[in-house]
C-alpha cells in the first residue's frame, strides 16, 4: 500500500512539473514506473477526479480535485493567512510585487502574491513552483535550514533554467553561506532572464524555517548598490515582523 501511494504521488507530481499534459509513456519515463502500472494508477486517479484524460490524444492532466486539495492547503496555511497584510504593506512601500513561498521537495511553491501597486496587468502566481536554487525565496529558505536538510537539497536535482542559473553544488553552498551571513538572498536572472528577486526567511514560534518572503521584479529596479540595499532592508524588516507574528523570538 505504501508503495502504491508513493507511486501515485510521483505521477501527480510529474503532471504538476511544468508540462501540462503527458501521455502514459512520458509519465512512465519520468517516474521510472512500468507503463502498465502507470496506466492502472491513472485510471484510479481519474475515478477520484485527480487526473483527467483528453478526448483527443489520450494524454493526461491534473483534475479538478487537485484544485480542491490546493485550496484546502492554502485555507489552512497560517503562514499564508498571516503574511497577507505584511506582503501588501511591503508591496506599497517598495512598489514591487511580493511573493511568499514554502519549500516543497526541491521546489518553492508560491502561497501568497501581493501585486505591485500600479495599473499594469499582472498574473496571479499563487501555486507557481520554482526550483529552490534558482530563486531568492528558495535560497533564503535553504540557507536557514540545518546541515542535513541543506545537504539533501544540494544533492538533489539542480536544473539549469537560464544561462545564469548556478547548478554546481559547491558554488551553491558558498552562495548559501553568503545568504546566511547577510540575512537575505539575491536572485539575478537565475529563473527568468530580466527578472530578479530579494528574499529573507520566515520562522515560526519554534524557530523552524517555515518559508520566505521576498520581492520579485525587473533586474534593473531591484539590483544595484542603491536599490538593493534599500529594498533588502525592507524585505528583512518585513520578514522579521511576519516571523514575530508567527510567534518567533527573532
Amino acid at each position: 500500500m505504501t508503495r502504491a501511494v508513493e507511486r501515485a504521488a510521483q505521477i501527480l507530481l510529474a503532471l504538476a512539473s511544468g508540462t501540462p499534459r503527458l501521455g502514459v509513456s512520458e509519465i512512465s519515463e519520468l517516474v521510472d514506473i512500468p507503463k502498465p502500472t502507470v496506466h492502472t494508477m491513472l485510471r484510479t486517479l481519474e475515478r477520484q477526479g485527480l487526473v483527467v484524460q483528453e478526448a483527443e490524444g489520450g494524454k493526461y492532466a491534473l483534475g479538478p480535485a487537485v484544485l480542491q486539495l490546493g485550496n484546502a492547503y492554502l485555507d489552512g496555511s497560517e503562514l499564508r493567512a498571516r503574511s497577507a497584510s505584511w506582503a501588501e504593506r511591503l508591496a506599497r512601500q517598495t512598489g514591487e510585487a511580493v511573493w511568499v513561498g514554502v519549500l516543497s521537495g526541491h521546489n518553492v511553491v508560491v502561497v501568497h502574491h501581493a501585486f505591485r501597486p500600479d495599473d499594469l496587468v499582472q498574473i496571479l502566481e499563487v501555486g507557481a513552483a520554482v526550483p529552490w536554487h534558482a530563486c531568492a525565496l528558495g535560497q533564503a529558505i535553504a540557507a536557514s535550514l540545518d546541515d542535513g536538510a541543506r545537504k539533501a537539497l544540494l544533492a538533489g536535482p539542480l536544473p539549469r533554467l537560464t544561462g545564469r542559473t548556478v547548478t554546481d553544488p559547491e558554488a551553491l553552498h558558498q552562495t548559501l553561506v553568503a545568504v546566511r551571513e547577510r540575512g537575505y538572498a539575491v536572485e539575478d536572472q537565475e529563473a527568468t532572464l530580466g527578472d530578479a528577486g530579494l528574499a529573507a526567511p520566515v520562522y515560526d514560534w519554534s524557530g523552524r524555517t517555515v518559508g520566505a518572503l521576498g520581492l520579485v521584479g525587473p533586474v534593473d529596479r531591484l539590483l544595484g548598490a542603491g536599490p538593493e540595499r534599500r529594498l533588502a532592508d525592507a524585505v528583512r524588516t518585513t520578514a522579521r515582523a511576519l516571523s514575530r507574528d508567527l510567534g518567533a523570538g527573532r
